[in-house]
C-alpha cells in the first residue's frame, strides 16, 4: 500500500496535473488527494466516456491528464477512447479500479467485467499494468507508461487493486451555488434556415482568436466544405463528446471556444451540459443547431422537438442561453456571448438537410488535432 502523494507527486513532476473521472470507492484516496491538492485540477464528469473527451481537450491544450475510473466504466469508455483517441491519437493515462477481481470477493455486479477487464482493455488494443503498489515501484511504472504513450500516442492504463493507496480523508469545499442564468429569446416563428446558411453567417461573424470544435456528422463536414481553418477541429466520431472537448479546452485557454453541436448528439450526453454549468468557463460558447433529426443517418427524428435546451442549460447552471430560429436571431445572440462572460448556451432552430455538394475533412484526424494543438498553443 501506498500514500497517494507517492504516486501523484512523480507524476505531477512529469507533468500530469489535469485529471477527469467518476469515482469509485477503490479510487477515493486518489480522487481525494488531487481534489485537496491545489498544484492539480480535478473534474468531476457525469459519466466516464465523458471524462475521456474532458481529458482529450485538455490535451489539446497542452495539459498532461489522466482518466479515473470504476472497471464497470470502462464500458462508457469504448465509444470516445476507440473513436476519439484513437484516430486523433490523443495519449491519456488511465487509472482503472479491479472490482470484481477473480478470488475476491465483490457484489455480483462486477462479476464479469473483473474477469474481462485485462480482456477487454487488450481487445481495445490500450496496453495496460497493474498499478504500483509500493513507492519503490512508481517510478518504474510511469517511465512504462510514459514510453509506451510516447511511442504509440495512445493511452496507458494502470489497473488498480483494492487496496493499493492510504486513504488520508477528503478537503473539498461546498459547491458554489450560482445564481440562475440570463435567457435571451431571439425566435421569430418564419421558415428554419439551412445549417449552411447559419455556418456561413458563423465563419463571417467568428473571431480569428476563438477556436472551434465541431461535432461529427454533416455539420463538421459542411464547416469543412464552407472554409477550412486551423481554428477547426472536426469531430469525425465519439458522438456526444464535442461539449466535453470543448469544456476540456476552455478550462485550459483563455481565448474563445465554440461548441458547434447537435440535437442528437447533445442528447446522447446531456449529462455534459451540468459537469459545464458547474465548471463555469466563461469563455465556452455551446451552440446546438437543432434541425429534429439524425441528418447523417436518413433522417429519422430526435426528441429534440419537445426539448428546450435552452432552459435546461440555465437549469444547469450556465450563465447564458439564448433561443433563435434565424440567421440574423443566431447572428445577434452570437455577438452577445462574445461579448459577455459565459458559459452560454445557443439554441437555434434549422431544417433538415444539408448542403448539396458536401465534401469530406481533407486532413487526417491526428493532423487536425495537432494543428488544432499548435493554434490553441499560438499567441
Amino acid at each position: 500500500m501506498i500514500a497517494a502523494d507517492d504516486f501523484l507527486a512523480p507524476a505531477r513532476a512529469r507533468g500530469f496535473d489535469f485529471y477527469a473521472g467518476v469515482p469509485c470507492s477503490f479510487l477515493t484516496p486518489i480522487i481525494n488527494r488531487v481534489i485537496g491538492d491545489p498544484a492539480n485540477r480535478y473534474v468531476g464528469a457525469a459519466s466516464e466516456g465523458e471524462a475521456v473527451a474532458i481529458a482529450a481537450g485538455a490535451w489539446l491544450a497542452g495539459r498532461r491528464t489522466v482518466v479515473m475510473c470504476q472497471n464497470s466504466g470502462l464500458g462508457n469508455m469504448v465509444n470516445p477512447l476507440t473513436s476519439l483517441n484513437v484516430p486523433f491519437r490523443i495519449p491519456t493515462l488511465m487509472i482503472v479500479t479491479w472490482r470484481g477481481q477473480p478470488g475476491l470477493k465483490d457484489e455480483p455486479q462486477h462479476a464479469l467485467m473483473g474477469e474481462i477487464t485485462g480482456a477487454l482493455l487488450d481487445t481495445l488494443r490500450l496496453p495496460h499494468r497493474l498499478f504500483p503498489a509500493e513507492a519503490e515501484d512508481v517510478t518504474a511504472a510511469l517511465n512504462a507508461a510514459e514510453a509506451e504513450m510516447a511511442r504509440s500516442d495512445l493511452p496507458f492504463a494502470f489497473i488498480m487493486e483494492k487496496g493499493s493507496v492510504r486513504d488520508d480523508g477528503l478537503n473539498q469545499a461546498a459547491p458554489d451555488l450560482p445564481e440562475r442564468g440570463r435567457w435571451s429569446d431571439q425566435r421569430e416563428g418564419g421558415d428554419r434556415p439551412a445549417r449552411a446558411a447559419v455556418l456561413e453567417r458563423f465563419l463571417e461573424i467568428v473571431p480569428d482568436a476563438a477556436a472551434v470544435i465541431a461535432t461529427t456528422g454533416k455539420c463538421g463536414r459542411e464547416l469543412f466544405t464552407l472554409s477550412d481553418r486551423a481554428q477547426h477541429l472536426y469531430q469525425v466520431g465519439s458522438m456526444g463528446c464535442a461539449s466535453a472537448m470543448g469544456l476540456g479546452v476552455a478550462l485550459n485557454v483563455a481565448r474563445p471556444l465554440v461548441v458547434l453541436d447537435g440535437d442528437g448528439a447533445a442528447l446522447m450526453k446531456m449529462g455534459t451540459l451540468a459537469t459545464i454549468g458547474h465548471e463555469r468557463p466563461e469563455n465556452l460558447i455551446h451552440v446546438i443547431l437543432d434541425n429534429g433529426v439524425h441528418d447523417s443517418t436518413g433522417g429519422q427524428a430526435t426528441v429534440s422537438e419537445g426539448v428546450d435546451f435552452a432552459e435546461v442549460a440555465l437549469a444547469c447552471g450556465y450563465a447564458r442561453a439564448a433561443s433563435a430560429d434565424s440567421v440574423a436571431g443566431f447572428a445577434r445572440v452570437f455577438e452577445d456571448a462574445l461579448a459577455s462572460a459565459g458559459p452560454a448556451l445557443l439554441h437555434i432552430r434549422i431544417a433538415p438537410g444539408s448542403m448539396a455538394d458536401l465534401g469530406r475533412p481533407t486532413v487526417t484526424p491526428p493532423e487536425v488535432a495537432r494543428r488544432f494543438q499548435a493554434f490553441l498553443a499560438g499567441s
